[in-house]
């Protein structure tokens, strides 16, 4: 007599779903939307703007008003070394290391709304941070 093998009715998933079941696109909109809940709770109107409090209220140094959209690299850059060595605030690091990490800071912060044009001003008032400071480009 046969013996009869019992088959499992369970459905066996595509591989490109992940434990919850769903396809990866509806779990990324899933946790998007609860992501921005949270942040509607905790934050308020006024949530969309922490970039900016962190500029304004920053530990690191005092830095002049606008001067990241305005003036060139060089202006940047001294601008940059006169407020890191006279800032009286508590810093973690050298004032190199403040002054490279506030102009990093608005870079990334900016992300695809900098125009080209910008992003490369900055990026030559790195290189000159680097030379005001007698550090290596």
């Amino acid at each position: 007599m046969p013996t009869c093998k019992t088959v499992s009715k369970a459905k066996k998933r595509p591989a490109s779903r992940g434990r919850s079941g769903r396809p990866p696109r509806q779990r990324h909109a899933q946790a998007h939307a609860a992501h921005r809940a949270k942040a509607a709770k905790a934050g308020g109107a006024g949530s969309k703007k922490w970039s900016h409090h962190v500029m304004e209220t920053s530990n690191a140094m005092d830095i002049e008003h606008d001067i990241f959209k305005t003036g060139s690299a060089d202006e940047i850059a001294q601008s940059l070394k006169r407020s890191s060595t006279h800032s009286r605030r508590s810093r973690k690091g050298t004032p190199f290391q403040s002054a490279m990490s506030m102009l990093n800071f608005y870079v990334n912060r900016a992300g695809r709304n900098l125009p080209k044009t910008r992003r490369d001003t900055l990026q030559q008032a790195k290189r000159k941070l680097r030379e005001a400071f007698g550090r290596e480009p």
